[in-house]
């Protein structure tokens, strides 16, 4: 299996959404319903894209509310496999 470092879609969003658009946070954050520290913490990568603000995001133009979450699930698909895993054997292993 590749392992790669996906970025965080904060990353994404604060880059290649707000950033292009020359839009502050506080404004985009109206603009999606969310307050400036919500938007901050996604934006700051201490936040995931729920499934909200992802259906928000599209609502917005920005992409597909599944694009979002498929980036969101790759970066924490990608965390877990960083992380110590216990010891698992195959579920379909008949003794």
């Amino acid at each position: 299996m590749a392992m790669f470092n996906p970025p965080h879609p904060g990353e994404i969003l604060r880059e290649d959404v707000i950033k292009e658009l020359g839009l502050t946070v506080s404004e985009a954050a109206k603009r999606l319903g969310l307050t400036r520290v919500q938007l901050s913490r996604v934006l700051n990568e201490h936040a995931g894209i729920s499934p909200d603000l992802a259906v928000r995001l599209e609502r917005a133009g920005v992409s597909t509310a599944r694009q979002w979450m498929a980036l969101q699930s790759s970066y924490e698909l990608w965390k877990a496999q960083q992380r110590q895993q216990p010891a698992v054997t195959s579920l379909a292993a008949h003794a």
